[in-house]
């Protein structure tokens, strides 16, 4: 190995109980291929203003762009994102390097025991209060469930399942790749893992993205080692959806892509102009992934008409 990978790497990554786990999990891959590395905790914007919901956060990359700044200054040498939270467009400089394996790429919708109802709906009951700060979800959820009450709520993983367990909510909506990663099965909580073909999950929803410097080759070199190309072929399906509708990971987008035994490709959509506008969803599939995501934009749009 090159002189520059065989010093210690500098990992950027957000200070929560998941990203550390993230960078906790790149850290073990990385020393399985003889690299060194250590961690570098920097907060983002999203870490730092808890108290507004997504849609009120300015510009995209709430929980990338300090961490990017810091690869560009060559603080860090490399950073580990959640896929579904980093942009389409790399800041000019950085590119994605490598990606990880994916955990499940589903929601989970969590329950308080007290509030489930049998027989309805994602068994909640009419008025239920679902906490969500994603404009996709709630969506989503308006569109599953139009009489419910959708209601902010922001905070790491634990804090969000604490405040349900509170009382604040009857239910939350979380990333199932959150719980299954940090291992928890909350108490007096029912969860109900929701199907991403009727309930579609953000774009690169459970992946890990390994982000350096376009020009520091040993690194992205070494990361082929690590890569997952075949789970970078679904993600760049779904991202390319992402960018062809101009927004971040804050507009009410979902799309899945997945591939089936016989190799075939099945891309699901889910989208609406506005969090509390009609919801349009689309299916596509083909026996390649070539325009695949164009076809599934194309589908969305229309029926967006």
């Amino acid at each position: 190995m090159s002189e520059s990978t065989t010093k210690t790497i500098v990992i950027g990554t957000r200070g929560s109980r998941l990203a550390l786990w993230q960078a906790e999990h790149t850290l073990a891959q990385l020393k399985a291929i003889g690299v060194e590395a250590r961690l570098e905790i920097i907060k983002t914007q999203g870490d730092k203003i808890q108290h507004l919901g997504f849609d009120k956060l300015e510009g995209k990359g709430f929980f990338t762009k300090e961490i990017e700044d810091s690869l560009l200054r060559g603080d860090i040498d490399l950073a580990v994102h959640s896929m579904k939270d980093l942009p389409t467009s790399q800041p000019e400089g950085l590119c994605i390097s490598a990606v990880s394996y994916r955990e499940t790429p589903v929601d989970a919708l969590l329950i308080r025991q007290d509030a489930l109802r049998e027989g309805v709906t994602l068994k909640l009951k009419p008025d239920a209060v679902v906490g969500t700060s994603s404009a996709r979800r709630k969506a989503q959820m308006r569109d599953l469930c139009p009489g419910i009450e959708l209601k902010d709520i922001r905070g790491n993983v634990p804090t969000r399942i604490k405040k349900l367990q509170e009382g604040q909510f009857d239910a939350i909506i979380l990333a199932a790749a959150g719980l299954t990663r940090l291992g928890l099965t909350p108490e007096n909580i029912e969860v109900i893992r929701l199907n991403p073909k009727e309930f579609v999950p953000a774009p690169a929803q459970g992946v890990l993205a390994f982000q350096t410097c376009a020009d520091n080759l040993p690194i992205r070199r070494m990361l082929r080692h690590i890569h997952h190309p075949e789970v970078s072929v679904l993600t760049n399906v779904e991202r390319k959806v992402l960018k062809m509708m101009e927004g971040g990971c804050h507009i009410p987008l979902g799309v899945y892509c997945e591939r089936d035994n016989m190799g075939h490709y099945h891309a699901y959509g889910a989208y609406a102009e506005s969090w509390n506008a009609p919801l349009t969803t689309a299916r596509v599939s083909s026996s390649t992934h070539f325009k695949l995501a164009e076809q599934l934009y194309n589908r969305l749009r229309e029926a967006n008409n």
